[in-house]
């Protein structure tokens, strides 16, 4: 079942849809080769700077001792 803003949302649809009238854009045809490569290419960076962030922050972040020994079933020192 659809949440209330969803109907809503659904309900509404014809309504903005029969608002548009037929060739009433001027300038919606099909994109050109170099404006659809370039919205592609941007699409991929945004993406992988956006994986770079979450792999960036999600990284678990390892503390030094404070002796430099390295302390196996003692939870407390490191």
């Amino acid at each position: 079942m659809a949440s209330p803003d969803n109907v809503l949302f659904l309900l509404l649809l014809p309504v903005a849809a029969a608002q548009i009238t037929a060739g009433s854009c001027s300038g919606c045809g099909p994109l050109s080769l170099p404006l659809l490569a370039g919205l592609v290419a941007a699409d991929a960076v945004v993406s992988l700077l956006i994986v770079a962030v979450v792999f960036v922050c999600m990284r678990p972040r390892s503390r030094p001792t404070q002796d430099g020994k390295i302390y196996i079933n003692m939870p407390a020192r490191g």
